[in-house]
């Protein structure tokens, strides 16, 4: 379950690397993004459009970057290196939050098993803090001086997730551990799933984060952003529900399209 003291330990780090980097003379920009998600669980059947339409949200986000190009301290670019004109240091707070429903051929049987996943619904909450690298193949300082309005990118890096999910069975919340309904014919739950299928509980993991975006230079000292993000995280807790099948061959993710405005502070 994430805690005060994590959240405490990972803004300690993020802002004594932005202090550090701010004693080099690098300036930085802040911005907010929000943007719909499509929440990839084991609700509905894989690679299902309905199911990925269906299962979608929101997520919304405080962003802040290191801009290697520009020093702050004496308004001026800085030293003409690869790193400094083609990378950016990007960290983040966000939260994205979606509502889960069984979709597909499975819930639409007109029979009992049918109507079990019919009956259960769920909810994603997560909130992220974490860091990526965004890599411009163009010039971050010719993008500076309008050489040119657009300035395509992408991102790698990791994300610790809090995350907070929710179980409904027949619009009833279910709140400790429990297994999938028992089929009378068989004896044993529906699908085969297992025993502890379904854990509404709170916690914590690691995610892996790549993206791939553009800016558009707006004015001297603000950009508009475009960025689609593939989120993986090191769970299938993530939505509550983890049947635990020998199909179940993948954890959690997500996609997120989100749209940002960006201001630089120096």
């Amino acid at each position: 379950m994430f805690k005060l003291k994590h959240l405490t330990i990972f803004l300690f780090l993020i802002l004594g690397s932005h202090s550090t980097f701010s004693q080099l003379g690098f300036s930085h920009e802040i911005g907010v993004i929000v943007g719909p998600v499509q929440f990839r669980s084991d609700y509905g059947v894989r690679a299902s459009e309905q199911t990925n339409i269906g299962n979608s949200g929101y997520g919304i986000g405080l962003i802040h970057y290191i801009n290697f190009s520009y020093r702050a301290d004496c308004n001026c670019y800085s030293t003409d290196t690869y790193f400094n004109d083609h990378f950016k240091l990007r960290s983040e707070i966000s939260l994205n939050k979606t509502k889960l429903d069984f979709f597909g051929q499975w819930a639409e049987q007109q029979d009992n098993a049918g109507a079990v996943l019919r009956s259960h619904s769920g909810e994603a909450n997560n909130f992220d803090i974490g860091m990526q690298l965004e890599y411009f193949p163009l010039s971050i300082r010719s993008f500076q001086g309008f050489a040119y309005r657009v300035a395509p990118f992408f991102s790698l890096g990791t994300h610790y997730t809090s995350y907070n999910p929710r179980a409904y069975r027949n619009e009833v919340r279910l709140n400790n551990p429990t297994t999938f309904p028992i089929d009378p014919r068989t004896g044993s739950p529906y699908w085969g799933w297992q025993e502890g299928s379904i854990n509404p509980e709170s916690g914590s993991t690691w995610s892996v984060v790549t993206s791939v975006g553009a800016r558009y230079k707006l004015t001297p000292l603000s950009d508009l952003m475009i960025d689609l993000r593939w989120q993986y995280y090191f769970s299938d807790w993530i939505d509550g529900v983890n049947h635990q099948l020998d199909s179940n061959k993948h954890n959690d993710w997500l996609v997120w399209l989100n749209f940002g405005y960006i201001y630089y502070l120096d």
